[in-house]
């Protein structure tokens, strides 16, 4: 379900604006619709702890009657620091995908002062393989969760969605671009709990080096079905409550087979609870 990984993975844009409360847990839940079926449920934890860290754990897997026809799970995670100029820089990242019950672990260190320090991938429970990468695929790079929090930190204080930054996946690098839209409100429906403004923005991603094919396939395929239809993958990111993290609330890809919409469905944190009615009733 590779369509499904890249969309969670580049939805996974959490934000921490300078109010947001220290050691506490938001738990997000989204709901992918593709053609009006209930495709994918994936669920969110963020934390920014008082000891200047962050974490972001996500699990994610398609659902009901296509998830007996595509059997994919996965787990996708990242730990790292948040430095006193705002800016965060990744520890680890790690990312487990099961797909018709075989496992494929990846997981990435990198040291704090940017540099890269190794990829380690397990396969079916075989033994840890450290694989030798060229720096040309890693100096400089960062994981897509932290990618996405540098580029689109600007929204939590004001400002707008626009920016990039290189990610290498494992096998590629490629460069990862928000271009600003404008500002749009919305209101809560049965299958989104957010209302109030939000930020447009666009998400485009640029090969750079690495194995990429000459037809593009997985998200970029998906991402040119889109051009090709006259608009590119689009986040709407909005801030829940006063204090609480600017996140991705809704999420529109066309594709040659309808449009993919990710609705932000429930969220807690302890003292707040929201749920979309359609996430009751279903």
């Amino acid at each position: 379900m590779v369509w499904a990984a890249s969309l969670l993975l580049l939805a996974a844009c959490i934000l921490r604006p300078a109010a947001v409360k220290a050691d506490t847990t938001h738990n997000l839940v989204y709901e992918v619709y593709a053609g009006g079926i209930h495709a994918v449920q994936t669920k969110m934890a963020i934390n920014f702890g008082k000891d200047g860290r962050y974490d972001i754990e996500m699990d994610a897997a398609t659902r009901g009657f296509l998830g007996s026809l595509v059997p994919w799970s996965g787990t996708f995670e990242s730990h790292g620091w948040v430095e006193a100029d705002g800016s965060y820089k990744p520890e680890q990242h790690k990312s487990t995908a099961i797909w018709k019950g075989d496992e494929k672990i990846k997981d990435y260190q990198y040291n704090r002062d940017g540099t890269f320090n190794g990829l380690t991938i397990i396969e079916d429970g075989k033994a840890p393989q450290k694989r030798d990468v060229e720096a040309e695929l890693t100096d400089n790079t960062t994981d897509t969760f932290t990618a996405a929090m540098m580029v689109m930190n600007a929204v939590a204080q004001g400002g707008q969605c626009a920016g990039s930054s290189e990610v290498f996946d494992g096998k590629r690098r490629f460069e990862q671009v928000f271009v600003h839209e404008g500002e749009e409100e919305l209101e809560p429906s049965r299958y989104n709990i957010y209302g109030g403004k939000t930020a447009v923005c666009t998400v485009e991603v640029k090969p750079v080096a690495g194995e990429w094919h000459k037809k593009p396939r997985g998200w970029l395929s998906i991402q040119e079905q889109g051009r090709e239809r006259g608009t590119m993958p689009t986040v709407w990111m909005g801030q829940l409550g006063e204090n609480g993290p600017v996140v991705p609330v809704k999420i529109r890809v066309k594709t040659e087979y309808g449009a993919l919409f990710m609705h932000l469905a429930e969220y807690q944190n302890g003292e707040e609870f929201l749920v979309a009615e359609k996430r009751v009733t279903d």
